[in-house]
């Protein structure tokens, strides 16, 4: 696991709550779907990012980060490790605050490009799983 316990609590509590999730479809056996489901119930606005630019949960999907028309504060990825480094750098040009891997997702060269960039980093940890652990 990757990001210390105070990152993963700013970036759940601190940095804002709109959170691009990229790799979310309506697809109800992708753990992107309920872990979008999770973030909504804890006050997250989950903004869909996937190709088919499919709405899930009432929002509007995007086929892509650059077509999301307002700031996003954490781009939350569901894709495999060899796609997630280009995601973690579509999020800095974004403007995003932080980057969050899922569970299995693991690039360490993303990560360092994403710090060095100022934007927080959590790797192969999932928000859903976290955020209960706050109290």
């Amino acid at each position: 696991m990757y990001g210390d316990a105070a990152t993963v609590r700013k970036i759940l509590t601190g940095l804002g709550d709109t959170w691009a999730v990229v790799g979310l479809s309506n697809n109800e056996a992708r753990a992107a779907y309920g872990v979008a489901q999770v973030l909504q119930r804890f006050g997250k606005r989950v903004v869909p990012v996937h190709p088919k630019a499919e709405t899930v949960h009432g929002e509007r999907g995007y086929a892509s980060l650059a077509e999301i028309p307002f700031p996003v504060d954490v781009v939350d990825v569901f894709v495999n490790s060899e796609l997630a480094g280009a995601v973690a750098d579509e999020a800095v040009v974004a403007g995003a605050k932080a980057v969050w891997f899922q569970l299995g997702v693991i690039d360490e060269a993303a990560s360092e490009r994403t710090r060095a960039a100022g934007l927080e980093m959590v790797m192969d940890r999932c928000p859903a799983i976290e955020i209960p652990r706050l109290g």
